[in-house]
């Protein structure tokens, strides 16, 4: 009850401040009507204005009517006629003189011919003269019209200024009937009624005046409907809120009803526990009563037993005195009981540790001795090692006879590789030699060794080397359903890396870059066009490190082919006579391993270069030109320096040429010392 008049009391709030609204706009809209009839007041004041105007402008054209055209034309023609008499009179003086001088008639004589012809000359004449004259009647009956024609325009202007005035008169009426209407409005907002009277008056700007006026009030009359709209639905709801406030006061009324009868219930059932009270105490002391009664009868035969138990209490207490007597030396011996077996523990603890530091040199002894037999096997292998493979003939090479290998095998030995070139048996000694027929998985026995060489802590290099088309793509990255050297070499990583999880903690990162036309690029990064520069460490241990390369720590083979493939789209790929996408930048895949012994504290790291080389080509054959020819020398150059370095890294000589190129600079902590190398060389 309480919460529906609170919701009462806030609808009265809501409707109050929907009633200053309406209060406000009624303002609103007086202050619009004030302004509208300002508006028509000004309009008036214009339009008296505008008669003033044009009764100065009649005034004007009056004063310069006679200067009209007409008048003008018929003052010329005046001149004209009187030109014209002027002549027509010397004529007939000149004729009366020539009559003064004839003496005799002379029909055959010129005079008589230039009388004849003055004749002719006279009669025309006059009757030019007659023509002028009808002119002139003519001109001056369209003078008299023009005239009675300008009394009328006269008369006119003088109805036009009476009905003008008639017509302000009327607008002065109007705009006082507005005034009152509006006063009228503003004593009954209730009953406001627009009277809207066309008046129809001669002047442009007055109709639209008049015009933009009616479309006013038609927008003030929309207005006021919709706030009497608005008005009736504030009453309505006004309706309802009192409607639902008199169903909350009947709720009211009948909660208070049903208090009231369950105040006398509940007194009722107090009145009906009370007499229940007094009855459970009635019978409790009764049976109070008799239970005291019982007790005393107990405590009798109680006290009967007491006399006889007397000398067994004293036995007992007799036991007691003993019993406290063995606790109080009970201490002394619990501290030698504790002391002895303290020393026991001691000495047994002390045993462990000497057989648990016993056991951990043994450890770390065999650990050392497994690494060192590890990498003494690979040693022996050869630090750089060197494999071809040969990759089967396709359908690319062609056919027909001359689609046969150019290489042959030696049965005895699988390290050696035959090519007949020019009538000439050539022979290669590598320290493998895989055949056309030989699987992925062939290929990666005798790589995983490596793999766990970079687990150790040793830093493994896995090129392919190899002309364009030679199948290195192949070979390093293969096929879903065959994977490649990456992916095997990454399978074999995370499962050691997973078998020695109980006593080692290893975090294994990624990055991804390529060497193109010598510049290092970033293809993980969110500029992968911008150049980055290989430098020294600032710490001083001389290791090499690239500022800028992004690096992802990944958690398994998924996580690292996401990271690949999202790399593989910056590469950069070009099509050329040798293969269809040919490899034009060197793609380097680097994982670095970092391990932790838990027993021992001690740290390792090591890093895994998976490199696909760009495809070595003779220009002449990959039909190169522009740029594709600048990358295919910038790709050979860096390839012909990684094989210098190749070559004085397994002689052993004192330089080893790693600044001729940003590749072997790249990876020369990946190529020297205890690293471990191998080249894949594809034919």
């Amino acid at each position: 009850v309480m919460a529906s008049m609170a919701h009462l009391q806030e609808e009265k709030l809501r409707l109050q401040e929907q009633l200053l609204g309406l209060q406000e706009k009624l303002a609103a809209r007086e202050n619009d009507e004030l302004s509208l009839s300002l508006q028509l007041q000004g309009q008036v004041e214009a339009l008296k204005a505008k008669l003033l105007e044009q009764a100065q402008e009649i005034g004007r054209l009056r004063s310069e009517l006679g200067g009209t055209d007409v008048e003008k034309h018929r003052d010329l023609l005046a001149a004209e006629n009187e030109r014209l008499r002027q002549e027509m009179k010397t004529c007939e003086g000149e004729l009366r003189e020539l009559r003064r001088q004839q003496q005799a008639p002379c029909w055959d004589c010129a005079h008589l011919q230039e009388n004849a012809g003055l004749q002719e000359r006279l009669s025309q004449l006059q009757r030019e003269a007659e023509e002028m004259r009808a002119k002139l009647g003519e001109l001056d009956l369209e003078v008299q019209q023009k005239t009675n024609r300008l009394a009328e325009v006269e008369l006119r202007l003088k109805d036009s200024l009476a009905e003008k005035a008639e017509e302000e008169e009327r607008l002065s009426r109007r705009l006082r009937d507005s005034q009152e209407t509006i006063a009228s409005l503003k004593s009954q907002p209730q009953q406001i009624k627009y009277i809207i009277k066309t008046v129809e008056v001669e002047s442009a700007k007055t109709k639209q005046a008049l015009c933009e006026s009616q479309s006013r009030n038609q927008y003030l009359q929309e207005q006021v409907g919709m706030q009497r709209q608005v008005l009736k639905e504030m009453e309505q709801q006004l309706q309802n809120s009192q409607k639902t406030e008199a169903q909350l006061r009947a709720q009211i009324m009948m909660y208070e009803a049903e208090l009231e009868r369950a105040h006398g219930q509940m007194l009722e059932e107090m009145q009906a526990m009370e007499e229940e009270k007094n009855h459970a105490i009635e019978e409790a002391f009764s049976r109070a009563q008799v239970e005291m009664k019982a007790v005393h009868e107990n405590l009798a035969g109680v006290r009967t037993n007491l006399l006889t138990l007397q000398p067994a209490l004293r036995t007992l207490t007799h036991d007691y005195n003993s019993l406290k007597r063995q606790v109080r030396d009970f201490p002394l011996l619990l501290q030698e009981t504790l002391q002895s077996a303290r020393a026991e523990i001691s000495q047994a603890i002390e045993e462990v540790h000497s057989t648990n530091r016993e056991l951990l040199r043994k450890y770390r002894r065999e650990l050392q001795l497994r690494k060192k037999c590890h990498n003494e096997l690979v040693r022996l292998k050869g630090n750089i090692r060197v494999f071809g493979r040969v990759r089967p003939i396709t359908k690319e090479d062609g056919e027909g006879a001359e689609a046969a290998n150019a290489v042959t095998f030696d049965a005895d030995d699988d390290a050696v590789l035959h090519l007949l070139h020019k009538g000439k048996l050539v022979s290669f000694e590598l320290d493998k030699v895989f055949p056309p027929q030989a699987s992925q998985e062939e290929v990666f026995q005798e790589v995983q060794a490596l793999v766990t060489s970079c687990i150790d802590g040793y830093n493994v290099c896995i090129f392919a080397y190899g002309q364009t088309g030679a199948g290195k793509t192949y070979t390093m990255e293969g096929t879903a359903a065959n994977p490649g050297i990456n992916q095997r070499a990454l399978q074999l990583l995370f499962s050691e890396v997973r078998g020695k999880a109980a006593d080692w903690d290893y975090a294994i990162s990624v990055s991804a870059a390529e060497i193109y036309n010598e510049s290092l690029r970033d293809l993980l990064g969110k500029e992968p066009q911008e150049k980055l520069e290989i430098k020294l460490c600032p710490d001083g241990s001389g290791q090499l490190y690239v500022p800028g390369l992004t690096e992802f720590r990944v958690q398994s083979v998924e996580d690292i082919n996401k990271v690949f493939e999202f790399g593989h789209v910056n590469r950069a790929t070009e099509c050329t006579n040798l293969n269809e996408h040919s490899s034009r930048s060197h793609a380097l895949l680097i994982v670095t391993v970092r391990g932790l012994d838990r027993s021992t504290g001690l740290r390792t790291t090591g890093k895994l270069n998976l490199v696909d080389l760009a495809g070595s080509e003779r220009v002449g054959r990959s039909g190169a030109e522009g740029s594709r020819l600048r990358e295919a020398q910038h790709i050979n150059k860096s390839l012909s320096a990684l094989g210098d370095v190749i070559y004085a890294l397994r002689s052993r000589q004192g330089h080893v040429p790693f600044r001729n190129s940003k590749l072997t600079y790249l990876l020369q902590d990946s190529l020297s010392g205890d690293s471990k190398t191998l080249m894949m060389v594809q034919v």
